[in-house]
């Protein structure tokens, strides 16, 4: 018996609060951008810390009528109009649209993408989902949130 309850605690889904730093991104992408999104726990190497953090990850797809690069500028306006700020110390990668930002206590990492790259279950699942208007291109957003943490010490 307890060997049992012991099996089933090793193979129980993660808690749903796991994905709460992700909640605030996903609500942005599904209401103000219209995406469909699939959120799902993660763990994060962190750059600052050196270790592994638990966060969650999310996986959206969209469609736009200005182009994936002038969409990736025009969607990090939005989200800085939203009230997202920039981390402290990002490192982040804008030339491969790539931007870290916090929103109260989570930081996310935006990655935007003309075409599915991850080959993940969920990419797909959002890509089947979408039906993308025919003046319109899709486009791709992974996003990574884990709990907020003060700059890498220097």
């Amino acid at each position: 018996m307890i060997l049992a309850l012991l099996l089933l605690s090793l193979i129980r889904t993660p808690a749903v609060t796991d994905t709460l730093p992700c909640a605030a991104a996903a609500r942005f992408l599904r209401d103000e951008r219209h995406m469909m999104a699939e959120v799902e726990v993660d763990t994060i190497d962190d750059w600052r810390t050196r270790k592994k953090v638990a966060g969650c990850r999310i996986t959206a797809a969209g469609g736009t009528e200005l182009g994936v690069n002038k969409e990736a500028v025009h969607f990090y306006e939005l989200l800085r109009a939203a009230k997202w700020v920039r981390t402290p110390d990002p490192r982040d990668s804008p030339n491969e649209g790539s931007l870290r930002f916090r929103w109260g206590q989570a930081d996310c990492l935006f990655n935007i993408n003309a075409e599915a790259m991850l080959g993940t279950d969920a990419e797909q699942r959002v890509n089947d989902r979408l039906q993308v208007p025919a003046r319109q291109t899709r486009y791709q957003i992974f996003v990574m949130c884990m709990p907020a943490m003060p700059a890498a010490p220097r």
